[in-house]
């Protein structure tokens, strides 16, 4: 299968775009990543990849788990993006397999005075779910979000909390399953369900 970008580059990508800026301003909350999603490269979700299309351009470092190595070339070409090798020098790191996402601490954190300068992760789970899970609290959630994310590393709400603490440094997290996202700014407080 060869991997296509967005039949209306613009208004496909403004569609992916709002839902990613949906999913951080509601935290933990479930949003659709648009209707006509482009086909993504072999191993890639329809989400992951219509997010990276919409953020991405060649001026992007991004980094790619070694499950996603088959989808360089399709990155290549669709955006031009400069693939690194190692996580913290980039701007975008990609996973579809979030059980073996690397630590969180391998990604830029940003600095005090330049936060925005740390990598924001896109990561494919198995499943997404708003009831049990995780409780979640912050800026963008009135009282308590309800996640139930499943597919990540077994220390991950440990990480998350240690993320949390760095604030203003630390990552933000989108997780995907399919064409739905989630968001996790690092401003989300994530306590076990």
């Amino acid at each position: 299968m060869t991997a296509a970008a967005f039949e209306d580059r613009a208004l496909g990508a403004q569609a992916a775009f709002r839902a990613l800026l949906g999913a951080l301003a509601r935290p933990g909350t479930a949003q659709t990543m648009g209707p006509d999603l482009p086909t993504p490269p072999a191993g890639m979700g329809r989400g992951l990849y219509a997010a990276i299309l919409a953020l991405a351009d060649f001026e992007t470092s991004v980094w790619l788990a070694p499950e996603l190595a088959g989808a360089a070339r399709d990155l290549r070409f669709q955006l031009g993006a400069k693939l690194v090798d190692a996580p913290a020098d980039a701007a975008f790191a990609l996973t579809a397999d979030g059980t073996a996402l690397p630590p969180l601490t391998a990604f830029a954190q940003g600095d005090d005075a330049y936060p925005d300068r740390s990598t924001t992760l896109l990561v494919e789970v198995s499943a997404l779910g708003a009831d049990g899970g995780w409780r979640l609290t912050g800026p963008g959630i009135a009282t308590e979000t309800r996640l139930d994310a499943r597919g990540l590393p077994a220390d991950f709400v440990a990480q998350w909390a240690d993320n949390h603490a760095r604030f203003p440094r630390g990552v933000d997290l989108f997780l995907f399953a399919g064409a739905t996202v989630v968001g996790l700014p690092r401003t989300t407080d994530i306590r076990g369900g």
